[in-house]
């Protein structure tokens, strides 16, 4: 299947935009033109790039935009706040290529490859500091907003932590899969929910609710895309099939075969244990193992229940039915299955 992008991820694109390329002006010229051209703003020769605009997907700052209007105020409001949690989502992202050895982003050579790996470490630390920098001009709701943000870091760098921690380990529990994925995904998702309505002054029932439903609309997220990462189709995540298996990585699928007792999650341990590469009948002959384990099963169960955990959270929380019907719509196309 095929889901269709909801037109206010389009338009917080345009109306965030130009917020993220003045405010990224800021930074020392060796610095900006990392950033600047991994947020799609230049080519790598430092000229604009004929595309135009940033080529993330805008999801966050279009959540951001959507809690300001569920407060009452206009979606124009809350673009800091919008811009401060995309420079921070790109902050990880430049961090976590750098991690993961990732070569390509966004259809682009990653920063780290073209400019080195100090110079990216650079740049997503300035795109850190300039979203703190766009909510703190703006007292007195911009402070709150700043230190929601800061929380949703402090768990996006913990959950970081805790994923490469368990590329060490041959012991990694469900739950503590769970609680990574919350941290390091779910958080920022719940502060991209919820600080534009902080931004703006909202109540803090509204906040809390949307902060909710961010954080249970942000595990199924995750979820769906680690079970994507093993059986989404190549043309749709941008990676080879099987990823994930490949690069032996401890994603919800993967850990609940591998903790499920049975023959196939035990042959799977045994193929992990292998300190070689595996090849390509085995990464396929992998994917079987997990499923037949329960692996896959199990996520996509988890995925639904944290989606309607999600829009449970949204059902009850007093703001405008379009806005609601708006953050559904985003929540059902994040977390929509295509493989």
């Amino acid at each position: 299947m095929t889901a269709t992008m909801p037109a206010g991820v389009e338009t917080a694109r345009d109306l965030v935009g130009p917020t993220i390329a003045k405010v990224v002006s800021r930074l020392s010229p060796e610095v900006r033109d990392v950033a600047s051209y991994h947020l799609g703003l230049t080519e790598a020769d430092g000229s604009p790039r004929v595309v135009g605009g940033s080529s993330g997907k805008a999801l966050r700052p279009a959540l951001a935009l959507l809690s300001a209007r569920a407060a009452g105020a206009g979606p124009d409001r809350g673009v800091p706040s919008a811009a401060a949690v995309e420079l921070v989502h790109n902050f990880s992202l430049l961090h976590d290529d750098i991690m993961d050895r990732d070569t390509e982003r966004r259809h682009r050579p990653t920063a780290w490859t073209v400019y080195g790996i100090g110079a990216a470490i650079l740049a997503g630390d300035g795109l850190l500091v300039l979203a703190q920098d766009l909510l703190l001009e703006t007292p007195p709701y911009g402070l709150w907003a700043a230190r929601c943000l800061s929380a949703a870091v402090q768990r996006l760098i913990a959950g970081q932590g805790a994923d490469l921690a368990f590329e060490r380990r041959s012991d990694v529990q469900v739950a503590e899969c769970l609680d990574m994925a919350g941290d390091k995904t779910a958080a920022l998702m719940a502060c991209a929910c919820s600080i534009g309505a902080i931004y703006v002054g909202a109540p803090a029932s509204l906040a809390m609710s949307l902060a909710g439903f961010g954080a249970h609309m942000g595990l199924a997220f995750q979820l769906t895309d680690d079970l994507l990462g093993i059986w989404g189709a190549p043309e749709v995540t941008g990676k080879p099939v099987c990823s994930d298996l490949r690069s032996r990585k401890k994603s919800l699928p993967v850990v609940a075969a591998l903790t499920s007792g049975t023959g196939p999650g035990r042959e799977l341990g045994a193929l992990f244990a292998e300190h070689r590469p595996l090849t390509e009948d085995e990464v396929l002959y992998a994917a079987k193992l997990v499923e037949a384990a329960g692996g896959r099963q199990y996520t996509e169960t988890a995925a639904d229940s944290e989606l309607t955990s999600a829009l449970s959270c949204l059902a009850g929380a007093e703001m405008p039915d379009d806005v609601r019907a708006e953050f559904a719509g985003i929540a059902e196309f994040i977390t929509a299955r295509q493989w």
